[in-house]
């Protein structure tokens, strides 16, 4: 019978553990809703822009380009005029070290590589 009466105890407890519900408050939700609530952003002044943005100016307008009085003359000398030609210096190599470029390096690829001796 003791038994009986200890678990009817622990059931009654545990019954009563479970069914009662206290009513819990989310503190921090509550502090930080009452924060937002009462919080008043400070109006911006009329000219906090001041300093801060430049004014703007309009670019000076550009200059019309002014023409040589004897345009014809001056076209007439230049389709006159013979084109010249820089001279081209001419490199003359034979032998393979001294190529350069692509010849160079297909001469460097095409060398027999000479063959590591193996230490003993």
């Amino acid at each position: 019978m003791s038994f009986l009466r200890q678990a009817a105890r622990n059931v009654s407890r545990v019954r009563a553990f479970s069914s009662t519900t206290v009513a819990r408050k989310d503190l921090v939700q509550d502090i930080y809703l009452r924060e937002i609530k009462a919080y008043k952003p400070t109006p911006a002044a009329k000219d906090a822009h001041v300093g801060v943005v430049k004014s703007y100016s309009l670019p000076p307008t550009p200059k019309v380009p002014i023409l040589p009085a004897d345009l014809a003359s001056e076209l007439a000398k230049y389709d006159a005029a013979e084109p010249t030609k820089a001279p081209v210096a001419q490199v003359e190599s034979t032998s393979v070290e001294e190529a350069s470029g692509a010849d160079a390096y297909l001469a460097f690829l095409e060398a027999d590589l000479p063959k590591a001796e193996a230490h003993h």
